[in-house]
């Protein structure tokens, strides 16, 4: 059967979704250069191919142009084309970026940090996500066996993330009934969006060809484990030193640092809004699930919104090359590039407003009630996406630091998201989402 090679452009939307156009691969160069057309409506389209209510109407046209360092082409050798994709940014027909363009989103936000704080982010992204048609017996978390079932499609994965320029470093049965883990290595904080991007979309292509189903959704039922995605953040300043460290600030966080994490756990209850921007991620949310509930930062605590991780004292990199903060409150219903870029403001504004470093918590914080947590500068997390998006709405330093109307925007879709699920049962809601993930 003959086939011509075609290259998709992709691009990450706010459903958290990989969309885009493909173009026969001899136009490459020329695309390159010109782009292809786009609507500006299809920010609207939600993760259940509905379009919510949207200011764009049926008018106004985009260009998506691909960004030729991103591209990705994948040989699985098995008789079938190649994967092939390129993510790109969508910009107006002046050459502009788009006010709802997740990656000129995240690219402003770290402009912005670099320029105001002097800091750049080093990042990495970690997945959890569940093989639908693996079915085994209870008993495999974090074993051998349950690792050893699937090492035809771990190892397989793992070649195809090396192929598309991804560094590896860990994969592993995880606790969750048919669960898994897949890491990459910290890279410059654009690129690590980038990765989580092409990684997502590679697991799932890698489990069709090894004749599974692979989905990323934030939690296949309410009584089961949820799939996280787990944000490592450090920072460096203008000449690469690391500047996340200091071994005399509480909890090893150096004072950027602290003021960083200070803002986001000040606008958390908006910033979920966001990073766990499903119906279903508020189940995830909840106390004793080694999520987050709470606005709280702890050291080495899995339950904590902030954790600070861990560094290995034998390791042949210094303590301050090691040191990181880990975000836990996100799941792969977030677009990568929009879920930092939300991360990033927030903290920008904590070093903005000089804020005093968080106080740490090592207790179990659900034992608590509304006073005692106020007394403490702490609150339960929005129990809800409609409450985390009421949060979203009402802060202004999100409204200000996003472009254009993108905030309103991202509320309709959201809204829209809320009111296309709101009468189905349990059953039908976590199975539309563990579908559309």
């Amino acid at each position: 059967m003959i086939h011509e090679p075609l290259v998709f452009a992709a691009i990450s939307d706010v459903a958290g979704k990989v969309r885009g156009k493909a173009f026969p691969l001899i136009d490459l160069e020329q695309r390159l250069r010109s782009g292809i057309g786009w609507t500006p409506t299809n920010v609207q389209i939600t993760c259940f191919d509905v379009i919510t209510q949207s200011p764009y109407g049926s008018f106004g046209d985009l260009i998506m142009m691909p960004d030729p360092d991103t591209e990705v082409r994948v040989d699985y050798d098995d008789g079938r084309p190649a994967e092939h994709f390129i993510l790109s940014g969508l910009q107006n027909l002046d050459g502009s970026p788009w006010e709802c363009c997740t990656r000129h989103i995240l690219k402003a936000a770290l402009v912005e940090l670099e320029r105001v704080a002097g800091i750049t982010v080093i990042a990495a992204f970690e997945h959890e996500f569940q093989l639908t048609t693996a079915m085994r017996p209870a008993g495999d978390a974090y074993s051998y066996i349950g690792f050893s079932d699937q090492s035809i499609f771990l190892s397989t994965l793992t070649a195809a993330l090396r192929e598309a320029g991804l560094d590896p470093e860990c994969v592993m049965r995880e606790y969750g009934a048919d669960q898994y883990e897949v890491t990459v290595r910290p890279e410059p904080a654009l690129a690590a969006a980038d990765t989580a991007v092409v990684l997502r979309e590679l697991t799932r292509t890698t489990a069709t060809r090894c004749a599974q189903a692979a989905t990323f959704t934030p939690i296949r039922e309410p009584s089961g484990v949820g799939n996280g995605v787990h944000i490592h953040l450090s920072f460096r300043d203008a000449d690469g030193r690391p500047v996340t460290y200091d071994a005399d600030g509480i909890g090893g966080m150096s004072a950027i640092t602290a003021s960083f994490v200070a803002g986001v756990l000040r606008d958390l209850d908006a910033l979920v809004a966001l990073t766990a921007p499903s119906v279903i991620s508020y189940t995830r949310l909840t106390p004793h699930r080694w999520s987050a509930a709470f606005n709280n930062v702890g050291v080495q605590d899995r339950e904590a919104a902030i954790r600070i991780c861990p560094v290995n004292e034998a390791s042949e990199h210094s303590i301050a090359d090691q040191f990181n903060i880990e975000f836990r409150a996100a799941d792969a219903a977030a677009s990568p590039h929009l879920a930092l870029a939300a991360i990033v403001h927030a903290g920008l504004e904590g070093i903005k407003d000089r804020l005093p470093t968080p106080p740490l918590v090592d207790e179990d914080l659900s034992l608590l009630g509304t006073q005692a947590l106020a007394s403490r500068g702490l609150q339960r997390l929005p129990t809800s996406l409609a409450d985390a998006i009421e949060c979203f709405r009402r802060n202004e330093r999100f409204a200000n630091a996003l472009p254009g109307d993108f905030a309103e925007i991202y509320r309709l879709h959201k809204t829209g998201e809320i009111d296309y699920v709101k009468d189905m049962n349990s059953e039908r809601l976590y199975a539309a989402y563990g579908s559309a993930y």
